[in-house]
């Protein structure tokens, strides 16, 4: 028993002490707050509590979906970089493309179809059907209308591919290059001015070439009024959705400038209509040589046509 006294701590002897004085007293246990806290992570939440921190999110998953996504970064000289760009579903493009065919008034194409995950696949394959669209259907045409005329012999005129490839692409990707440009600078400018992202803009004008395909193949058609009746249609259609992406972004700018903008945007897009059907569709007549028949007796007859 002197070794078990002895072993006794003193303040616990002063506490035991204390309390015999007075058994009324108040103690305080240290591991009550840990026993609170569990008692209060045990307690069933509100309803739609759980609903709301899966909404909102906490600082886990926050810190998870951060990590996350520094771990699917990849550097742009990687193939993995690029590949987030063409990751899109057919029935998105699909989309898209009816968006551009049939825009509606008052909704914002970019909104509604691109900001949630933009991409190329769509405006590549888009401007790549469109170039081979152009170029056959303008040799065809050409052939549609000099066929029948015994001094005409077909030759398929290769040239027009690279001739429109370079026209569909540069525009494609120049003027939304400048456009972008443009609207940044003016957003140092004029603080409410809404941006875009350059992949957002390339998107809308990718999609927004869509409605030329069938037109071009319509072209065939050697008729000038049908031809310039189905490029006016075509023009409002991409051109009213040019519009309504691109005018909420400069309305609140200055008024000239924010008219001027919207402006060049119509007329460079009209350029590239009228100037596809001007070169690759109504191109100017050519009178073919009648050809040099030699006759038997050494001279040389000219066949009347």
């Amino acid at each position: 028993m002197a070794a078990a006294d002895g072993l006794q701590f003193p303040e616990f002897a002063d506490a035991a002490s204390l309390l015999a004085a007075n058994p009324d007293a108040t103690t305080i246990s240290i591991e009550e707050p840990a026993d609170g806290t569990k008692s209060q992570r045990g307690r069933p939440q509100e309803p739609g509590r759980e609903e709301d921190d899966e909404l909102l999110g906490t600082d886990d998953s926050d810190k998870t979906e951060l990590l996350a996504g520094q771990k699917k970064s990849a550097p742009f000289w990687t193939f993995e970089y690029y590949q987030t760009f063409f990751d899109v579903d057919t029935y998105q493009v699909l989309d898209r493309i009816k968006g551009s065919v049939f825009p509606v008034p008052g909704r914002n194409f970019v909104r509604l179809y691109i900001r949630s995950n933009p991409d190329l696949y769509g405006p590549f394959w888009i401007c790549t059907t469109l170039v081979f669209a152009i170029a056959v259907s303008g040799n065809l045409s050409n052939f549609f209308i000099h066929l029948g005329k015994p001094t005409y012999h077909y030759v398929p005129e290769f040239r027009k591919v690279s001739i429109a490839a370079t026209t569909i692409f540069a525009y494609a990707w120049l003027v939304p290059l400048a456009l972008w440009g443009f609207l940044m600078w003016r957003n140092s400018k004029v603080m409410n001015i809404v941006s875009y992202s350059f992949l957002e803009i390339v998107c809308v004008y990718g999609y927004s070439l869509f409605v030329y395909i069938p037109t071009a193949i319509l072209w065939i058609i050697p008729q000038k009024v049908v031809r310039w009746v189905l490029v006016m249609f075509s023009l409002c259609l991409s051109g009213s959705v040019l519009v309504m992406t691109f005018w909420p972004a400069v309305r609140d700018d200055n008024r000239r400038i924010a008219l001027a903008t919207v402006g060049a945007i119509i007329l460079l897009h009209a350029l590239l209509s009228v100037g596809c059907l001007a070169y690759f569709f109504d191109a100017p007549e050519v009178d073919f040589p009648a050809p040099i028949v030699p006759a038997h007796n050494g001279t040389t007859l000219i066949k009347a046509q």
